[in-house]
């Protein structure tokens, strides 16, 4: 089953070393970095506005896991925003070539 792994960081350096890592060690079969989004948040008791990357990975269910742990290692936040959406339908040959790219 295909998968999306979300997460957002603060510069794009860092969004592409994240990129770069999971496609290069084929955890995830490609990402898109998002930039210039503004997000408004609660943080420690205080709201707080920054303006972050956002990185859309597609991967196999099977690799979620080592992709959260391996984007946790070298994500530069405290706590890092990581989520995972199943993915429930969309082109075969699409979500194939996902399966085909990732280990």
């Amino acid at each position: 089953m295909v998968v999306v792994v979300y997460t957002t960081i603060d510069n794009m350096q860092d969004a592409r070393k994240i990129a770069h890592t999971l496609v290069e060690e084929q955890l995830v079969a490609c990402v898109n970095i998002i930039p210039n989004v503004e997000s408004v948040y609660r943080w420690k008791g205080n709201i707080e506005e920054d303006n972050e990357y956002i990185l859309i990975a597609r991967t196999i269910d099977d690799n979620v896991e080592k992709t959260i742990q391996r984007i946790e290692q070298i994500h530069t936040y405290e706590l890092p925003d990581i989520i995972v959406l199943p993915v429930t339908g969309g082109l075969k040959d699409y979500l194939d070539y996902v399966s085909n790219e990732t280990t």
